[in-house]
């Protein structure tokens, strides 16, 4: 009865706007060979659970692109107000996970802008991961999923945790069915959406319908891009200039197929900028990946990026493109200030790390490093606007704990940044 409450409040609070959206219409290991990674105490974490916050969220936003938001969902998966409170039911329960203690929630808290606040996710038995949680907000329109792009849906996406050994660990998506199948509410669930019973297929469609339901805007940049001059302040003002100058940020950050866009604030594409340690045997990395990751698989792909040292070599392992050594999709900027840790492995604390890190060109030994990355120069104040700028875009329902990480942030930033290198910032660029 519980379940059956659940489902249907969910159903009758958000059918507006979830029919609006659909009308037209994420470790340390030691080897790629199915091994896991290494266990961490305490691991056995309450799951999030379905708060406000999880609620999907209405198209009446400022900065929301409507038409593409509809042309984001794909015609052999509608939205339908019953199969997204069927997903985001299935999104918090933890009968998806081998041992019931893990849901798609442990890693997608929507307290912290769906990521778990860690420096890479931690599943099943404590086992920890390679790559920090992306975030599922907008997440509708990546063009593809994970930070190396190995999944081109949602759906894909939803599948590859539920069976990953260091994720929520079932040996396959049937032993997940069948655990679902065994709650009738969920039987009826299922037979109401998809007119039949469970099944693996649908229960992906249902956790991607929730997630493109999690559509994030309406911040203060975007009612200032809208015509509100004082909807952000001066240093954010002064900030958005120095995104789109000598901060070089558009140069991924904010053009889509050569037009420039802030609706996702990402290229969609993937670069290396030079956070990976660099080593000696990279290349050497490469070759070994070759022989023990069939090309193609993506499956053993995802145990690779989540359970293998070789996690670093990241696009390569899709590609097998020696360019994608060390590259990763470019991210959406929205809500940072909720998402930190920063960067694919989690390394960066703060949005000024983040900002330091471009600030010198990044790691210029990388013999893999994007060729647009290079010094910028910026003065410290002139970090801090950039800061203000991101923090900018941060949507209303995340703005209280956002002003209290900023300080946070910023309180630690005035005495620790291990990433901060003023010669390299402000000496000559490379080849100059």
């Amino acid at each position: 009865m519980q379940q059956s409450c659940c489902l249907r409040g969910v159903r009758k609070s958000y059918v507006r706007s979830v029919l609006i959206l659909g009308a037209a219409a994420v470790v340390v290991g030691c080897s790629s060979g199915g091994q896991v990674g290494p266990q961490t105490k305490p691991y056995l974490l309450p799951i999030p659970s379905a708060s406000e916050l999880a609620r999907p969220r209405t198209p009446e936003q400022a900065g929301l692109p409507a038409e593409a938001t509809r042309a984001a969902i794909p015609r052999d998966n509608p939205q339908t107000a019953d199969k997204v409170a069927l997903g985001q039911k299935l999104f918090f329960d933890g009968r998806l996970s081998a041992d019931g203690t893990v849901a798609c929630s442990s890693c997608h808290d929507p307290v912290r802008a769906f990521t778990d606040g860690r420096r890479v996710s931690i599943g099943i038995k404590g086992r920890v991961g390679q790559r920090n949680a992306p975030t599922i907000l907008n997440a509708v329109y990546n063009t593809t999923q994970f930070w190396d792009g190995r999944a081109r849906t949602l759906e894909e996406q939803a599948g590859f945790p539920i069976v990953n050994p260091s994720e929520m660990g079932q040996p396959n998506l049937d032993a997940a069915v069948a655990r679902v199948a065994t709650v009738r509410e969920y039987r009826k669930a299922f037979e109401r959406v998809f007119r039949g019973p469970p099944n693996s297929s649908n229960l992906l469609r249902a956790i991607a319908s929730y997630e493109r339901a999690e559509v994030s805007f309406d911040s203060p940049f975007d009612h200032f891009i809208a015509g509100e001059k004082d909807a952000i302040d001066p240093s954010a003002k002064r900030g958005w200039a120095l995104f789109n100058g000598r901060g070089r940020c558009t140069t991924c950050h904010a053009v889509t197929r050569g037009q420039p866009d802030v609706t996702t604030f990402t290229d969609h594409r993937f670069h290396n900028i030079g956070v990976v340690i660099v080593r000696a045997g990279t290349v050497g990395m490469a070759r070994q990946a070759e022989q023990v990751v069939t090309p193609g698989d993506m499956g053993a792909v995802d145990r690779t990026a989540i359970q293998s040292d070789l996690s670093l070599l990241g696009r390569f392992l899709v590609t097998r493109q020696d360019a994608d050594i060390g590259a990763f999709k470019t991210p959406n900027l929205r809500n940072l200030l909720m998402t930190a840790p920063y960067f694919h492995d989690g390394s960066h604390p703060t949005l000024w790390d983040v900002v330091d890190h471009y600030n010198k060109g990044g790691d210029q030994n990388d013999p893999f490093l994007d060729r647009d990355m290079q010094p910028l120069a910026l003065k410290e104040a002139e970090i801090d606007d950039l800061v203000a700028f991101l923090a900018s875009l941060t949507s209303p329902e995340y703005r209280k704990p956002a002003l209290k990480e900023l300080a946070r942030q910023r309180k630690l930033a005035r005495t620790t940044r291990p990433y901060r290198d003023t010669a390299r910032a402000f000496g000559p660029k490379p080849g100059g």
